[in-house]
């Protein structure tokens, strides 16, 4: 397991029913979580939400505001600063439990020689871009959503970061990987977390079952002769890390090193309870 427990401004509360309970900065909310099939441990908490987001029986749901909110806030993550707010299918546009991540992809850029080439791949709002770039990385930051690519320059902004030597450009992942193989472009340290399923820039479907090995493969061919780290996230429920620790073990097996695989977890405050939230897959030379 991953554990991420560096957080001051963010918090699980509490979970339960099918649900869970995060303190976001001084707002907090109530979102379905799949995962949480036990009760409630402190149901009084409840009361507090701001907002809670309710499934729809036709498949997705809305946000019901208890309380106003503001349009959107800000919370830290050390010296990271990051906007959130809620959108539509029940994310606020980061996931925390990433930190545990973002600090193991810290340390391997400050134990590499100079600036490593970094490609974040399916980068949503930029927070391993974020991470890496402060820790002094080259970033490389490609997402099909030109909406997830405007949130991560303001990111960016809000952290000090925007004059860091950091791409930020909308395009299909895929073919981004095979264009930059022609042009004989090279990253140290590569990270992916594609969706279960997604459209491209172009509208051309992204499913992990049918594209995942695909993906990885041939981005593992843009891995320079000095690389720092591989990273897939994955979000699909049901599917196992041991899929990923495969998956970059057939396409990194020939370089050596070694591959962590497990769940992604978050603590419940003041309970002796983790949240599971995914997993990832981490291979270092």
């Amino acid at each position: 397991m991953f554990i991420t427990n560096g957080w001051n401004d963010y918090k699980v509360l509490d979970t339960g029913d099918g649900m869970k309970l995060e303190q976001w900065g001084d707002i907090i909310l109530s979102r379905p979580d799949p995962q949480v099939i036990w009760a409630k441990q402190r149901p009084e908490l409840w009361q507090s939400a701001h907002a809670e987001y309710v499934r729809s029986a036709q498949g997705g749901g809305e946000w019901n505001y208890l309380k106003k909110l503001p349009e959107r806030w800000t919370i830290s993550y050390h010296k990271l600063r990051f906007y959130v707010r809620p959108t539509g299918f029940k994310h606020t546009g980061l996931f925390p439990e990433q930190a545990a991540n973002w600090d193991f992809m810290t340390q391997c850029i400050g134990r590499a020689q100079g600036a490593p080439r970094i490609l974040n791949l399916f980068a949503y709002t930029g927070g391993a871009t974020l991470a890496c770039a402060a820790a002094g990385a080259q970033v490389t930051h490609i997402d099909a959503a030109k909406s997830m690519n405007g949130w991560a320059r303001e990111n960016l902004e809000l952290s000090g970061l925007s004059q860091k030597p950091v791409r930020v450009l909308a395009d299909d992942c895929l073919k981004f990987v095979l264009r930059e193989q022609r042009r004989g472009n090279r990253y140290d340290g590569i990270i992916m977390d594609p969706p279960s399923y997604g459209r491209g820039a172009d509208g051309k479907v992204f499913r992990t079952e049918d594209n995942l090995f695909e993906l990885v493969r041939e981005t593992s061919k843009l891995l320079s002769d000095t690389p720092v780290f591989f990273i897939i996230n994955s979000y699909t429920t049901g599917l196992s890390s041991v899929v990923c620790k495969n998956i970059l073990e057939i396409s990194l097996g020939k370089r050596g090193g070694s591959i962590d695989a497990g769940d992604l977890c978050l603590p419940v405050e003041g309970q002796n309870i983790l949240l599971p939230c995914g997993t990832t897959t981490r291979w270092t030379p």
